[in-house]
């Protein structure tokens, strides 16, 4: 029976694949097409083919034929030695018939087609060393992207109760990497993250990068306080950096459910939007030097604890986006910018974001830039009791007196009394704060009618 349910299974996996064959076909096709005529030096051979047409309805001789070394010269540009060495030989030939139809004299002919010889021979040569110069250039790009896959992993879209997001622009783009850094982790002490900035950019600042990730990883799974992490990346630069190296950063951490812990080590303010859809800056409230400079100003960075609840976010970035500028030299308004594009996808918000600072720029950032956003998503509402039987109890829990207080505690009945609004004779209900919280942070236990926190 299984085996027969595997055999109808797998062909309904192949239905789909034998619809799909003309489309590959098809793209297959393409696809050589596009590679056939990638190889042939199409924009070389339609200029030779005009200084020949010229040629020929004008007749004049020795004044076009020294044209035909721009050829193989062109080609160079665009093709690899092969195609210059051909379009080279098809200009000689050419110049040559035309030459003798034209009776130019042999000496003349002689000395043109030497030069298209010799141009033909030097641009296979810059050709060569073109293209071994490209191999080595994408050589370098996929260490650099290897790199950058080892150094800043990949983080999932979803992360302990967050829903993820992240985007990264180098400024060095043959390389692929900079000096701006992230790195999201669940621990055992809640979900902890980093976002921070080496001093430079491009390949320099990847070792300082590489050892504040690794030093964040470590200890984040190590030192259940949010200071005590910060702690220990400050003392391992302070051995590793120079003297006018720093790291600036914030690190974060949900530890506690509904609050969110920040640190603030002299990096851009983080941008919270709240659930209502306001947008507001982070600010620290005790600013602290960057990441290695610490024992030089002797301040100590604080930790900062924000109530994040259901349908919050958490935008954090690096210079390199809100010191982007346009043509008139105006910065990008982040903020702004945010609140036109949030959504319910972090993916969706920085995709919009992340378009609309390149369109701002005018197509390429001038430097590193890095954006994380963090949402987390309301929890999922518990299935509620059906409704309450018609009865005496029923009709009286809606009617003041002592018969509505008892109401509460009769189980089923509860629920259909909650929905009349608070009880006046509950003073766990009444609306005046109970343990210091306001009457909106409790709910009411359905079995038992007393308040509990709801987080």
């Amino acid at each position: 029976m299984s085996q027969a349910r595997d055999h109808a299974g797998a062909h309904r996996l192949l239905r789909p694949i034998r619809g799909r064959t003309a489309p590959l076909r098809a793209f297959a096709q393409r696809r050589a097409t596009s590679q056939l005529t990638a190889g042939v030096p199409v924009l070389p051979l339609l200029f030779v083919s005009v200084i020949v047409l010229v040629d020929v309805v004008g007749g004049a001789g020795m004044i076009w034929l020294s044209l035909l070394a721009a050829g193989p010269a062109l080609a160079a540009t665009t093709n690899g030695p092969r195609g210059v060495l051909c379009i080279g030989l098809l200009a000689a030939v050419l110049g040559a018939r035309l030459g003798i139809r034209d009776g130019v004299p042999a000496g003349e002919l002689a000395a043109v087609l030497s030069a298209l010889t010799a141009v033909t021979l030097a641009s296979g040569l810059a050709s060569s060393l073109r293209g071994r110069r490209e191999r080595v250039l994408a050589a370098v790009r996929s260490v650099a992207e290897a790199a950058q896959h080892a150094l800043l992993t990949p983080i999932p879209e979803t992360v302990g109760p967050f829903r993820v997001a992240v985007r990264y622009s180098a400024a060095a783009a043959e390389a692929r990497i900079g000096g701006d850094l992230y790195a999201l982790v669940s621990t055992p002490y809640g979900v902890r993250l980093i976002v921070g900035d080496v001093r430079g950019k491009g390949l320099p600042a990847v070792g300082t990068a590489a050892l504040v990730l690794g030093v964040f990883r470590e200890a984040a799974y190590d030192e259940p306080d949010l200071l005590a992490v910060v702690g220990r990346i400050e003392r391992s630069l302070a051995r590793n950096l120079g003297g006018d190296d720093f790291v600036t950063a914030v690190v974060a951490g949900y530890g506690q459910a509904g609050h969110l812990e920040v640190v603030n080590c002299g990096h851009a303010p983080p941008l919270l939007v709240r659930a209502s859809g306001s947008v507001e800056a982070v600010e620290p409230t005790h600013p602290a030097p960057p990441l290695g400079l610490r024992a030089l100003s002797g301040e100590l960075p604080s930790l900062q604890v924000l109530p994040f609840a259901d349908g919050d976010q958490l935008l954090l970035y690096t210079d390199g986006v809100t010191e982007a500028r346009n043509h008139d030299r105006e910065f990008y308004p982040l903020a702004e910018g945010l609140a036109r594009h949030v959504c319910e996808e972090p993916a969706r918000t920085l995709d919009a974001l992340h378009d609309e600072l390149l369109t701002y720029v005018g197509g390429r950032l001038h430097d590193d830039a890095a954006l994380l956003l963090l949402r987390k998503p309301a929890a999922p509402r518990t299935a509620t009791a059906g409704p309450a039987a018609p009865g005496p109890i029923a009709s009286a829990s809606a009617a003041p007196g002592p018969i509505a207080s008892a109401s509460v505690a009769s189980g089923p009945v509860a629920s259909a009394a909650a929905a009349c609004g608070p009880l006046a004779s509950d003073p766990a209900v009444s609306g005046r704060p109970v343990s210091g919280r306001p009457a909106s942070d409790l709910v009411v236990s359905r079995a038992t009618g007393v308040g509990s926190d709801r987080f």
